[in-house]
């Protein structure tokens, strides 16, 4: 967690950029940025998470106000982002940097994330089986300069 004031979440579905923007238009959320996690190599590059060899997933680190938005609602509006049945791509994105994860910091956002995949499962909404890893935070290597804000600063709200 960040300190007693506000909370860190990280969520990989898919091309950081888009997941950024829609974080970013979440009331509560005070900060977000890009990055890569849950892989082998440290301080890595764009290029070298797009190789497919490290095992980085293309990550939004989410700093959150928890008396404005809960990590419920944040994984609420993870899986509304994304197709979590895909395994290693998003849309026309594809490779394993794409695929949907939840990066936990402790074991109550465990629990939540879990029973939040869970209930999605079993909810009846989707025609195959959940592909999201829940794992716990590693560490978080900012992408480069160039990523960060990407669509906010060319004046787009998506990818596609």
């Amino acid at each position: 967690m960040a300190n007693k004031d506000t909370g860190k979440a990280m969520f990989g579905a898919g091309c950081f950029w888009g997941v950024q923007v829609a974080f970013d238009s979440l009331e509560g959320v005070t900060a977000t940025s890009v990055g890569y996690s849950g892989g082998r190599v440290e301080h890595p590059t764009y290029q070298q998470v797009c190789s497919g060899t490290t095992g980085h997933a293309e990550v939004v680190e989410v700093t959150f106000d928890p008396q404005i938005v809960s990590y419920e609602q944040l994984l609420n509006l993870f899986w509304a982002i994304h197709d979590p049945t895909q395994v290693n791509r998003q849309g026309p994105d594809v490779g394993t940097q794409y695929h949907s994860c939840v990066f936990v910091y402790d074991a109550e956002q465990g629990k939540q994330a879990n029973a939040s995949r869970d209930a999605l499962a079993a909810s009846g909404r989707l025609s195959r089986p959940v592909a999201t890893r829940i794992e716990p935070a590693g560490p978080f290597w900012p992408a480069e300069d160039y990523h960060q804000k990407y669509l906010e600063k060319r004046g787009l709200t998506n990818c596609h």
